[in-house]
């Protein structure tokens, strides 16, 4: 219930999927071959999906230069599919290179399996990434980092909007005549109003004038009468 609660935490943030692919290096391997555990039989079950285990060859070249005291660790190891690193022409250290393996916001979605602590604390500084450990003979699924929770939390109030969806926000705006639609009301709510006030002052006065003409016709008719 633990890992499967885990699980689901980076499926749904962080859109892990199935075939898990788990990065190991020579502690974990070495832990697991003391404590007896079949990581390739076990590991499936655990994270409830199917898992690919992998390694880079700067894990092995380290595992190599230890000698005899890992050399069981080794032969583990090599049964791993092999990932392709930037350190072909000048190996570094195991943990040097898995931490190279999940730069840039860890695109791959790697797991990293290991029992060295300073490489587990780093892995922990950057969000996404699942970390297994060994204990009491029992491989672990580390709880989410305060790093991965804290961006998340940031993901959920909407603080780390990709630029591109902003722009294809807009774009749909655009694309659906929202904008033109506001500009089209404003344009019937003008067109909706009274009588202009200056064209009734027109009418007024052309009635007046029509209304002196037949009064001074009046007067005209009177005059005459009287001179008769």
């Amino acid at each position: 219930k633990h890992a499967k609660k885990i699980m689901g935490f980076y499926k749904h943030n962080f859109q892990f999927r199935e075939p898990f692919q788990v990065l190991l290096d020579g502690t974990f391997c070495q832990a697991a071959l003391r404590n007896k555990i079949q990581i390739r039989e076990q590991l499936p079950g655990y994270l409830d999906g199917a898992a690919q285990l992998c390694t880079t060859r700067c894990v092995i070249k380290e595992l190599e230069s230890l000698g005899k005291a890992l050399y069981g660790a080794k032969l583990i190891a090599q049964r791993f599919q092999v990932r392709n690193c930037s350190h072909h022409k000048n190996p570094v250290s195991g943990s040097t290179c898995l931490l190279s393996m999940i730069e840039d916001g860890n695109p791959h979605h790697f797991f990293i399996a290991t029992q060295d602590q300073d490489l587990s604390n780093k892995v922990k500084r950057k969000p996404g990434i699942p970390l297994l450990f060994i204990i009491q003979n029992t491989m672990v699924l580390d709880k989410p980092s305060p790093k991965s929770l804290a961006f998340v939390q940031k993901l959920q109030t909407n603080q780390l909007v990709p630029e591109y969806q902003k722009q294809s926000i807009v774009e749909l705006k655009e694309k659906e005549g929202l904008v033109k639609q506001e500009g089209e009301k404003r344009r019937k709510r003008k067109r909706a109003g009274g009588p202009n006030p200056l064209s009734c002052l027109k009418k007024k006065k052309k009635k007046t004038q029509e209304g002196q003409e037949p009064s001074a016709e009046k007067k005209k008719r009177r005059k005459r009468k009287r001179n008769r």
